[in-house]
């Protein structure tokens, strides 16, 4: 007596397949809102530190010649610290009355199998918004 053909077996591979797929797209959901978390916290970094060195005027240069500048030392040190407060690493650039920082993250994949993702944001303020350097004199 011949057997017919034997489909045991076969659903236990479909579900396989179907479950792998389950996983990758729950990676995907997760380990891609982990990313955009990642991508907003660094932005909020990013702001902050700008905005704690943009406060670092030169109160000298201020007031001999109503110039705004920052102290670059200073604005730099501030941006710095912040960052460093929070556990973040970046770099600061400081340009007349303007601080511009540069925040790096790393956000690691805990689902989805490939390297860590690296997230940068990048985040400027001025010393006294909308306002350009040199411009306080009345006219």
């Amino acid at each position: 007596m011949r057997r017919r053909h034997d489909d045991r077996g076969t659903v236990s591979a479909f579900v396989a397949v179907v479950a792998a797929a389950l996983v990758m797209v729950a990676g995907l959901v997760y380990d891609g809102g982990q990313i955009l978390a990642s991508q907003a916290r660094a932005r909020d970094l990013a702001s902050n530190a700008a905005r704690a060195g943009a406060q670092e005027i030169a109160l000298d240069e201020l007031r001999a010649g109503q110039i705004v500048v920052l102290d670059p030392d200073r604005a730099a040190t501030s941006a710095l610290d912040y960052l460093a407060g929070t556990g973040a690493v970046g770099s600061v650039d400081v340009d007349g009355a303007r601080v511009t920082v540069t925040v790096t993250l790393t956000q690691p994949l805990r689902i989805l199998p490939g390297a860590d993702r690296q997230v940068t944001a990048v985040d400027s303020a001025d010393a006294v918004p909308g306002l350009v350097e040199g411009d306080l004199t009345d006219e």
